[in-house]
């Protein structure tokens, strides 16, 4: 007889987009679950470079870098290259990362983050840094055209001289999805949990589904997100003391585990 594994019988649906879903799945479906791939995001070109573009004019002249996500890093990479740069441009600066997912997509360019918080969510980033470093530094943040503005605001009062925000992405609700699928499943009460890694992917799933997202039952990878779930009337069963991916696939397993029993 075939050993059943932890998550044998689980039907799990990840919302992530499709360019960063893989790995998640796939480890999902190592542990035995059915996975349902549903990105319910995608990432494209913001609607304008130029902020970006004046910033790298002068990349010079900031003190930080900060980035609040793995997307963040390659979207300013494929920026600088658009502009005929590369990563030694970004040479001057010091450079902080959100978290260990942020900080590993650095590496890979070589690039070692100075500062990355205990806590991975941009508010701790702050504290990461430090008082004295903000206080009058130019800082610079490459992220989402549409994000949080909690980091940028506290940087400004804990003394930062300029807080350039640069859009070097932004997400949309993608074109194709298996929409009906996953509201049948949903209907008849046929999924177990729906995984979230972002307040956008809770949004979007909410308006891709409409009424039949009301009372299902979600995985979240942190906080901010949990507010977001909690808020659309889902049902949080799983929140990770850490706030990556792997904690969150560990939490999956653990959950359905000690629920077997």
């Amino acid at each position: 007889m075939a050993e059943r594994r932890p998550l044998s019988g689980r039907r799990i649906v990840i919302t992530r987009a499709r360019t960063s879903a893989a790995q998640f799945a796939s480890e999902l479906r190592t542990l035995g679950a059915e996975v349902i791939e549903f990105p319910t995001i995608e990432l494209v070109a913001p609607d304008s470079f130029e902020v970006i573009d004046a910033a790298l004019a002068r990349l010079a002249s900031f003190d930080w870098v900060i980035f609040t996500s793995a997307a963040g890093v390659e979207a300013f990479i494929e920026r600088l290259k658009a502009r005929g740069l590369d990563v030694r441009a970004i040479a001057g600066a010091r450079v902080g990362a959100i978290g260990p997912a942020t900080a590993a997509r650095l590496a890979s360019y070589g690039l070692k983050a100075a500062a990355t918080p205990a806590e991975y969510r941009a508010e701790a980033l702050v504290g990461a840094i430090g008082a004295a470093q903000i206080r009058d530094a130019r800082i610079l943040i490459p992220r989402a055209q549409v994000a949080r503005e909690i980091l940028p605001q506290m940087l400004v009062a804990a003394g930062a001289s300029e807080v350039a925000v640069a859009p070097v992405y932004k997400t949309i609700r993608p074109a194709s999805a298996p929409v009906e699928h996953v509201r049948e499943l949903a209907t008849r009460g046929a999924i177990d949990v729906v995984a979230f890694t972002s307040s956008s992917t809770v949004t979007n799933f909410c308006e891709m589904l409409g009424e039949a997202a009301r009372g299902l039952k979600a995985v979240v990878i942190g906080p901010v997100t949990a507010n977001t779930a909690r808020d659309a009337g889902f049902e949080i069963v799983v929140q990770p003391q850490q706030y990556t991916v792997p904690a969150l696939i560990a939490a999956i397993r653990d959950f359905f585990a000690a629920s077997a029993e």
